[in-house]
């Protein structure tokens, strides 16, 4: 991949230096001193993929992802020296369309904290979902997938009765999606009666703050999903691990490492399909801005069981390619600005 370096100390540079160097495959076009540099290098050339610091002078990290996905969108990777220190700038460079985020890694070999394999594993991963078109829909567990709870998730004992909704809101989301589902979010009303489950593509280190700061930002409750959980009315549930979230049961979630080759984890897909076979009630599939395909194949299929499906529209998207994706499939019922998606699902459930 072609890559662009945006950082302002020399250290963290030589650093990122070293990583890359030790793939053949990985070629840095530029380094920037500051955001400023970058936005103006990507004019010149478009790298595939960034790696972008936050905290620089001149123009930090999140000025410029918002700045670099509006005019000349490439695939960003936030690179910091402490992402735990930062974990407010992380959610905005992420809501204006970040992929991820990870701890600069040390020059240093053999220290403790020199990060370089897990930095390696994050652009392997990026430049999966970068090359990636279209997943088969046979790739898609079915309902006998093995599935159990990923460790430090406490399984429930399984809840044998339906939930007291009708509705289950199902929601995908990618880059930029913090954004668009805090929209979302915010406007729905305390009394909303049915269940949502959230599939947002972010690292599992970052999931329980990212359901914090959506319940500061939103009347119904957030909180990560568990294995055992059974969607509630009027809770937002979020996936919480790097494995995939599913209905393993009509009304019952669990988590599932399979399948394992997909670039995208946790899968939109994954969850979508799971929706279609197992779910018992009445559905919604929401498909929200992100970069790649995943999401659409699941749409597409909860529309054809007969589910209401939407997809947001280009406009509002900080990056248009799942909901493109979906469009393209003609998964979507209806193509909206995200700031009127709440009003629709209001509007749907009321109907009924």
């Amino acid at each position: 991949m072609k890559i662009g370096i945006v950082n302002d100390a020399p250290i963290a540079v030589e650093a990122l230096r070293r990583t890359l160097m030790l793939r053949q495959d990985h070629e840095i076009i530029w380094i920037a001193e500051d955001g400023k540099r970058a936005i103006e290098l990507c004019v010149w050339q478009v790298p595939d993929l960034i790696l972008m610091d936050l905290m620089m002078p001149v123009l930090d990290g999140v000025g410029a992802t918002r700045h670099i996905m509006a005019h000349t969108p490439c695939a960003i990777l936030v690179v910091t020296g402490d992402v735990g220190a930062n974990v407010s700038a992380v959610y905005d460079a992420m809501a204006y369309g970040a992929l991820d985020a990870i701890d600069t890694p040390t020059a240093l070999a053999g220290h403790p904290r020199n990060g370089v394999n897990s930095l390696l594993a994050k652009i392997d991963s990026i430049e999966k979902l970068i090359n990636q078109r279209q997943s088969p829909a046979d790739d898609l567990p079915h309902s006998g997938a093995s599935v159990s709870a990923p460790a430090g998730f406490a399984s429930k004992k399984p809840s044998r009765q339906a939930p007291n909704s009708k509705y289950l809101v199902a929601i995908g989301a990618s880059a930029g999606g913090p954004a668009a589902l805090a929209t979302l979010l915010s406007q729905l009303p305390a009394d909303f009666p049915a269940a949502l489950v959230v599939v947002q593509h972010v690292d599992a280190q970052f999931a329980a703050g990212m359901a914090d700061w959506l319940g500061s930002q939103s009347k119904l409750p957030v909180r990560l999903a568990l294995a055992g959980d059974s969607p509630a009315p009027g809770t937002v549930l979020l996936a919480g691990t790097d494995d995939h979230l599913r209905l393993t049961r009509p009304f019952q979630l669990g988590y599932t490492e399979q399948p394992s080759g997909y670039p995208y984890r946790p899968s939109i897909d994954v969850f979508f399909q799971s929706v279609v076979e197992t779910w018992a009630g009445k559905a919604i599939g929401i498909l929200l801005t992100g970069m790649g395909r995943d999401g659409a194949l699941g749409l597409k299929a909860m529309r054809d069981k007969g589910y209401y499906t939407i997809a947001q529209d280009r406009e509002s998207s900080a990056v248009y390619g799942m909901p493109k994706a979906a469009a393209q499939l003609n998964a979507a019922d209806a193509i909206l600005p995200v700031n009127r998606i709440a009003d629709k699902l209001v509007s749907l459930i009321s109907k009924q």
